[in-house]
């Protein structure tokens, strides 16, 4: 086994959803970017070949039993990264939009913060997004700025590794919610004292072509970032954390099966 990077005992999270055509490369390119580390693919109640071609790639794969959203299916990774000893964990998509080539640029930064954001727009990226999505970033990335007392520009962004200080707040409080994955999980981080930073990271295309966002959509996305983070903002949230409790818990509601 090679040697860990920093972060501590890490584990990468793959959630994934209906992915058979892109989690088999997206493993066999995390395993060979960081080899010693542990991925493990959150299936999220696919119907299709998903759970296979993520065993065969040499995941573990942790199966819900119906469809959570990458909420759900997240709160289950980090249950599992508690119960199991892990100190880190690493989120990456399971269609190869993230390079795990950066993981390690967000571990080491984890020596100042408790979250670190890969960020698309932080740097020479050349992820570009506009009109209404973009208005809601914009507006986002000032309000959760101010709450985390740091500069943020990509608080949307799915590529987070989470520390040791706030692994246990979000394997109990990490929403589920659409856009809660994202959004809400900062503000409950900020809420529970831990520290948000960001690095730049950049977004690739999926390796299957096919967007999870489309233009047609993007006032809807503009609504409900809105109301997401209304949500963040007036939701009260007790995040004391019964570690112990948590590490006899199962991996998450809704059935989950190692």
């Amino acid at each position: 086994m090679g040697r860990q990077p920093p972060g501590g005992r890490v584990l990468i999270i793959v959630p994934a959803w209906n992915e058979e055509r892109c989690v088999g490369d997206t493993v066999r390119e995390i395993r060979a970017a960081l080899p010693g580390v542990d991925v493990l693919v959150v299936d999220d109640g696919s119907s299709d070949e998903t759970v296979r071609n993520a065993r065969e790639a040499g995941a573990i794969v942790l199966e819900l039993s119906y469809n959570l959203g990458v909420g759900g299916a997240m709160r289950a990774g980090f249950r599992y990264a508690l119960r199991h000893g892990y100190d880190t964990a690493v989120q990456v998509d399971a269609d190869g939009q993230h390079d795990p080539h950066e993981v390690p640029r967000l571990l080491a930064k984890l020596d100042e913060a408790d979250v670190v954001i890969g960020a698309r727009f932080d740097g020479d990226d050349d992820y570009r997004v506009r009109g209404p999505r973009k208005w809601a970033m914009v507006v986002l990335a000032k309000v959760i700025s101010g709450l985390a007392r740091t500069p943020l520009t990509d608080t949307t962004s799915g590529f987070k590794a989470t520390g040791p200080r706030a692994l246990p707040v979000f394997a109990q409080y990490y929403p589920v919610e659409y856009l809660g994955d994202t959004i809400e999980s900062l503000v409950i981080a900020v809420r529970a004292g831990c520290r948000v930073a960001q690095v730049p990271a950049r977004m690739r295309p999926r390796s299957d072509g096919r967007p999870s966002h489309r233009p047609l959509k993007a006032g809807i996305y503009l609504f409900r970032a809105g109301f997401a983070l209304l949500l963040a903002l007036v939701r009260r949230w007790d995040v004391s954390v019964d570690a112990a409790a948590l590490e006899a818990a199962g991996p998450a509601e809704g059935g989950a099966k190692p």
